[in-house]
């Protein structure tokens, strides 16, 4: 009888990595993650694969590859962090845990894109943020950045049609008035302001939440934030204010830098404990998975880790509090919205907090909109934080099936749950010429509401 192998020393003791190479010994490589994984699919290569990726880190973590090796920098650099794979795994492997672990074990010696480096810095300080968005909201109301968009090459245009793409929506149909499947437009989508998120008829009356600004939620979406507290007055939650909030730090541990995003969390950890609310209300996809891992990022900081768990307890998706229990009996019912609409399912949503029926629900309790299903609305759009901006070819690549999925379904608005995804799918909207829009599925709820006599 053979002896087992020796297993092999680990060639980098206490990095992140090493300490979170449990979760490598899961991966039976099996391949149901290939298929799954959109960089894969555009791009052929089994180095562009979850699998392949695993191997990587393998070979790093034993020392037969160098943290500096060019060719492992790209492959991991061209990761979206989707987490696909970890919906099609059958073993549980923590892909998205390893791959923030290894970024972070080859930031030192690699170090960061200047470009990178620049954005991750800026949202790290509140005060730089919010003049970056008050300058960006003063370019949008120009109107500039839409005839940009039209004129500069496409790398240059494509960022004017992201910002472009981010002012409040009229919800108004674009269909073909002739068309059988065309909805007419009535008085009940005037855009009125008749209600005035005071009233309430929901079953929420004793819960309060607080709403997670957000970054580019509050700097680009304002309209979006007020949306998704009127919505929730309107279902009997009571909103508290929290006004110490920070980044979430989800763009800091998906790019590697660990430390900062740790002290993002503290500082959102202290606020919201602070507000005393019962729940923490989140609008954005990738915000929300970020802050239910709280516990995860500060599992190895005793003064903080059951601060972390209690917090990240705490946090919904703006979806989840309005349909609880998956049904929509407790859901105010608005006014008719006769617009064609589909819904793309943002990968942090689906993949990372594994939710996918909420949305759906809250968009069918719309009256009189007509919701149209998405072929492949499950599989990524690129956008993936700043990966669009620091990766565009293969976010490009990916973003392209998206776009032609969308104007195969013929709907006038396209919603999404993620200020990334709402960006990117936007942006392409633009580019390509086509009349649809993204639009977060709480502003399709809010104008329903406000268009109630």
């Amino acid at each position: 009888m053979s002896a087992l192998p020796t297993p092999r020393p680990c060639a980098l003791p206490d990095t992140p990595l090493a300490n979170a190479s449990a979760g490598l010994d899961a991966c039976v490589h099996c391949g149901f993650c290939l298929q799954a994984c959109p960089t894969y699919v555009n791009l052929q290569d089994e180095n562009d694969s979850p699998r392949g990726r695993l191997v990587l880190m393998r070979r790093l973590l034993e020392g037969d590859l160098a943290l500096d090796d060019a060719d492992v920098g790209t492959h991991l650099d061209r990761c979206l962090g989707c987490r696909a794979c970890e919906t099609a795994c059958p073993s549980g492997v923590p892909y998205g845990q390893l791959l923030e672990a290894t970024r972070a074990t080859m930031a030192p010696v690699r170090g960061t894109p200047f470009i990178a480096s620049l954005i991750l810095s800026v949202f790290a300080n509140r005060a730089l943020l919010s003049l970056a968005l008050i300058g960006a909201r003063v370019f949008r109301a120009t109107r500039l950045p839409l005839l940009l968009a039209k004129v500069l090459p496409a790398r240059l245009a494509f960022p004017m049609a992201m910002l472009a793409c981010t002012a409040p929506k009229r919800f108004k149909s674009t269909s073909n008035a002739n068309s059988p499947n065309a909805a007419p437009l009535t008085p009940d989508n005037a855009q009125a302001p008749r209600f005035d998120g005071t009233a309430s008829r929901g079953s929420h009356s004793n819960a309060s939440v607080a709403v997670l600004e957000g970054c580019v939620m509050r700097g680009l979406f304002s309209h979006t934030n007020a949306a998704t507290e009127r919505v929730l007055r309107a279902n009997g939650y009571g909103v508290k204010q929290t006004a110490t909030q920070s980044c979430c730090g989800a763009l800091h541990a998906h790019a590697g830098d660990l430390e900062t995003a740790r002290t993002l969390a503290r500082r959102n950890i202290a606020a919201f404990e602070h507000c005393g609310a019962d729940f923490i209300a989140i609008n954005s996809a990738g915000c929300g998975a970020m802050i239910k891992e709280y516990a995860h990022l500060l599992h190895d900081d005793p003064a903080w880790h059951d601060r972390a768990v209690k917090i990240s307890a705490k946090a919904r998706d703006i979806s989840e509090l309005l349909v609880q229990g998956g049904g929509t009996s407790g859901l105010k019912i608005g006014a008719a919205l006769p617009i064609r609409v589909t819904y793309d399912a943002p990968c942090h949503l689906m993949h990372a907090q594994r939710i996918t029926k909420p949305p759906l629900a809250v968009l069918a309790s719309i009256p009189g909109m007509e919701l149209i299903p998405l072929t492949d609305s499950d599989q990524c759009c690129g956008s993936a934080g700043i990966y669009n901006l620091i990766e565009p070819d293969t976010s490009d690549a990916v973003l392209a099936p998206k776009l032609a999925r969308i104007a195969e379904s013929g709907a006038d608005f396209v919603a999404t749950g993620n200020p990334g995804c709402l960006m990117q799918i936007g942006a392409g909207l633009i580019m390509t010429g086509s009349s649809a829009r993204a639009v977060h599925p709480v502003d399709l709820l809010d104008a329903s509401y406000r268009g109630q006599n």
